[in-house]
């Protein structure tokens, strides 16, 4: 009777996802355990492995693996009773920002049908069956945006934990050490739910934070919240990082700044204190991004030759097939996409010795940087990073602006129409897909947890000229407003994700009221 049920839960599901495509496998076996996530259902990203269903990455490569065991996250959801309900698309191997490089084709945003446009990638499936209302909730990855873009684009919420506090294992890998496991839910407090379930020690991942940093991190999180007055906000200094408001979001999309001034008055009414803050490193954060991102996503890769691993494409009549490396080449151009092969040669040549000092170890060092911007604005110690870093590049206590949270657009822009995102009309996006990226890779750098909430479109604000404050007019509407959602991102100091949440759910109750 069980299984029936089952079965009868998974064709509804895939008959209402045919409009989306957001998923790409479904469940058809009953959950078994009871728990506190026994009334969630949940959506896994596929690039998280499970027993039961296909793990494809998106990708031909992997298009018939099936993984011998559960991710530890997926053992740990169904452990508290959570129904897994399928796998989600995503772009291949999570590369991409649209979710238009998958073997299942392309990603449709659920939020309005009037209109074909992209769902954001790399986990843009996630964030559809969400907004869909397919899941109550669904985990992704984030590696420079994966989870805050689309979760923007889709109008749900989007949470990248501080990297290391939630396990890795089991899941396949583009960058290790940016690739964090993160929550897409349609309010703060479901994200927050499932996180709780999540955010546990696993020894089988090597990445995975002590339980020592955690607590470190999470005491100082809740001294922060301890500061505030009630339901005020007295005491809570926010950032804003000048940096992340470019040129381009103003010409753009004029209603995303309007609503970051609006819900900035609204903080301000509670009693936050407003800081404007610099990050002046941002600016080579993505040159550093796109090298460790690519090194890595090219070594990660590097198993996935048809011999060892993956996909085997048989060679055509005449192939010479004494030559190894081009058994492997044949197999890794048929198995992989264009844009996997793009970036697996930028990283290639990014290891190379001619360019490793130049690209590769120059990027890490930037990367050090970066986190130290971050440091020195931030009120709250990096518990993780000050026994780690030299003593050189050390910022010693709190930081000067003293700010307990950063609080920046999600995205420059609203969902872009599909047919405007194509391969072939890529060339001419590439500048804005840049300066996207702005607002979400430096975070990903420092790992630092990032939360990205819904934002109301209208607004009684209008857009200011860059770098002359946040001025409030009377009536109005913007130009440039199409109703389709936008996001805000929260900040916070490494494990201090408590505290980016408790945030996160005072801007979800503003956007509200």
């Amino acid at each position: 009777m069980l299984r029936r049920f089952a079965s009868n839960a998974a064709a509804s599901l895939r008959s209402k996802d045919a409009s989306f495509n957001a998923f790409v496998s479904f469940t058809d076996s009953p959950k078994t355990e009871n728990g506190p996530l026994n009334e969630i259902s949940i959506a896994l990203k596929d690039n998280i492995c499970t027993s039961g269903l296909p793990t494809t990455c998106g990708s031909a490569m992997l298009q018939d693996f099936r993984s011998p065991f559960d991710a530890t996250v997926v053992k740990l959801l169904k452990e508290a009773g959570a129904q897994i309900v399928g796998k989600t698309n995503c772009d291949e191997f999570g590369m991409g920002s649209l979710n238009i490089h998958s073997i299942h084709g392309p990603v449709i945003n659920p939020f309005r049908n009037d209109s074909r446009r992209a769902a954001g990638g790399s986990s843009g499936g996630s964030a559809a069956a969400v907004a869909a209302g397919l899941c109550d909730a669904a985990l992704g990855t984030d590696t420079g945006g994966s989870i805050r873009l689309p979760a923007s684009y889709c109008g749900v919420v989007g949470f990248k934990p501080s990297y290391g506090l939630v396990s890795r294992y089991g899941v396949v890998s583009y960058a290790d050490s940016l690739d964090t496991v993160g929550v897409l839910a349609q309010d703060v407090q479901k994200v927050q739910k499932v996180f709780q379930y999540i955010n546990k020690r696993d020894h089988n991942d090597p990445t995975s934070v002590g339980v020592r940093y955690r607590e470190k991190g999470r005491v100082l999180a809740m001294e922060s919240v301890q500061r505030w007055d009630g339901e005020s906000l007295k005491g809570l200094r926010v950032g804003i990082p000048q940096e992340y408001f470019p040129s381009e979001l103003t010409s753009t999309s004029s209603c995303i700044l309007s609503s970051i001034r609006r819900l900035l008055v609204q903080l301000r009414s509670l009693g936050a204190f407003i800081v404007p803050v610099s990050l002046p490193s941002t600016e080579y954060a993505l040159s550093a991004y796109y090298v460790i991102a690519s090194a890595e996503g090219s070594s990660c890769l590097s198993r996935y030759d048809g011999i060892q691993y993956g996909l085997r494409v048989p060679p055509p009549p005449g192939f010479d097939l004494t030559s190894t490396s081009k058994i492997y080449a044949h197999t890794r151009s048929q198995g992989f996409g264009r844009e996997v092969r793009k970036r697996i040669l930028l990283g290639t040549y990014a290891l190379s010795a001619d360019a490793f000092d130049n690209f590769f170890l120059q990027a890490q060092r930037v990367r050090q940087i970066v986190r130290n911007d971050f440091d020195r604005v931030f009120s709250i110690e990096n518990v993780l990073y000050s026994e780690m870093t030299s003593e050189e590049s050390k910022v010693e206590g709190p930081g000067v602006d003293g700010v307990d949270v950063l609080i920046h657009p999600s995205t420059i822009r609203t969902a872009p129409h599909l047919d405007n995102v194509s391969d072939a009309s890529r060339e001419r996006d590439t500048i804005q897909d840049y300066v996207q990226d702005v607002l979400t890779v430096p975070a990903s750098l420092s790992g630092l947890p990032a939360l990205s909430v819904p934002m109301q479109t209208s607004s009684s604000l209008t857009p200011s000229p860059p770098g002359k404050g946040y001025q409030e007019q009377a009536g109005g509407e913007d130009k440039n407003r199409d109703g389709w959602p936008i996001g805000v991102s929260i900040v916070g100091q490494w494990g201090t994700d408590e505290l980016v949440l408790r945030v996160g759910q005072v801007v979800e109750r503003l956007n509200q009221g």
